[in-house]
């Protein structure tokens, strides 16, 4: 039996029907308070598995971690194993509150259907060596929150198999409740078929508005794209995004981990079949357009050539499936954190709304 949320009077909040909690003035109202009702809705020890019927948007959770008798370590997920809090010990006794926003949509993974519809509503994971949560508090998150838009690739999406993840995934513990992630990538997906797919470009612009910040990754699968092409999509994009209001933020592709002696090679540097440099050509078009870049190219290659072919099969799944392309749970939570960090820096997202570390 599924525990439905949404009560009492609605309001429109960006075509969406939302019961928010009332707004404190100049920021977000109180973050909810756990419910003994809704630990009813959950099952399981290891993980433990709560679901909740609510319909799509954006929703502000409030989690209580530990256990009264015994010690406890929890990390929570929501959805399709979005890391919303980062693992957490304590001691018997001890209950530690954690609050955050999570985006529910339909599907809840991959915007292309890549992964199936998943399961509707809200779902949250209680993960970790012995996850003990001890109260659970779910409100719709209110009219003010800020939005987070990502539009990428397999190497961003939310990858609902283990151990597929994308940086995209890891992002959510960068933030603090009032930003909402909202991951619209798919596997497969290139600067051409976004566009050309209604369900990714058609169905992501409606959704934004001013103040929303939207990140746009491509260039795994854009293998034929000629330069004129992908710089072409490239500004297609970018100033759709700007006619909603929103800010576009061009990121450069992950590199991939072919390394030719200790450095990596053409292959590595998302250097595709035409021998269009992808990464040149998005920086080409940040400068062009005076969109702010997030150049993770350069920044992931720092990373891998530091550690060298050997270390770096940690950060992908060579060991594991023999590919160098798509990252590990530890490579996503890498390569997040260096996005985060350049974010920030960039300053388009109010400091308050930053988790602290």
């Amino acid at each position: 039996m599924r525990s439905r949320i949404v009560a009492g009077a609605l309001v429109i909040c960006a075509g969406l029907a939302l019961s928010p909690a009332p707004a404190a003035a100049g920021g977000l109202g109180p973050a909810p308070k756990p419910d003994p009702a809704l630990l009813a809705q959950c099952t399981g020890t290891a993980p433990i598995t709560c679901t909740f019927d609510v319909p799509p948007g954006h929703y502000d959770v409030t989690v209580q971690l530990g256990d009264r008798r015994v010690a406890a370590q929890t990390e929570v997920f929501a959805e399709a194993r979005r890391l919303m809090v980062s693992s957490i010990d304590t001691a018997a006794g001890e209950l530690v509150r954690r609050t955050f926003t999570v985006n529910v949509r339909n599907p809840e993974a991959q915007q292309n259907g890549f992964s199936g519809p998943g399961t509707p509503g809200l779902t949250l994971t209680f993960a970790g060596s012995a996850p003990k949560v001890s109260g659970i508090g779910l409100a719709p998150a209110g009219c003010e929150t800020q939005r987070l838009f990502l539009a990428g690739d397999s190497t961003v999406t939310d990858q609902d198999a283990v151990p597929y993840t994308g940086w995209g995934q890891r992002l959510p513990i960068s933030f603090r409740r009032g930003l909402s992630v909202v991951n619209h990538s798919g596997s497969g997906e290139s600067s051409v078929s976004f566009l050309a797919k209604p369900e990714m470009w058609a169905a992501l612009q409606p959704q934004l508005r001013p103040g929303d910040v939207a990140l746009v990754q491509f260039g795994h699968n854009d293998k034929q794209s000629t330069a004129e092409v992908f710089r072409a999509n490239l500004t297609q994009i970018v100033q759709g995004i700007r006619a909603t209001g929103a800010q576009p933020v061009l990121v450069t592709p992950v590199v991939r981990r072919w390394f030719t002696g200790s450095k990596l090679n053409s292959t590595g540097l998302i250097v595709n079949g035409l021998g269009v440099d992808l990464p040149a050509e998005m920086r080409a078009v940040a400068a062009a357009e005076s969109v702010p870049l997030i150049d993770l190219t350069a920044r992931s290659q720092a990373v891998v050539e530091t550690l060298g072919p050997e270390q770096a099969k940690a950060l992908y799944l060579t060991r594991e499936k023999r590919d160098d392309t798509h990252t590990s749970e530890h490579g996503a939570t890498i390569y997040a954190d260096l996005v985060a960090t350049a974010l920030k820096d960039l300053s388009l997202i109010p400091d308050r709304y930053w988790a602290a570390g």
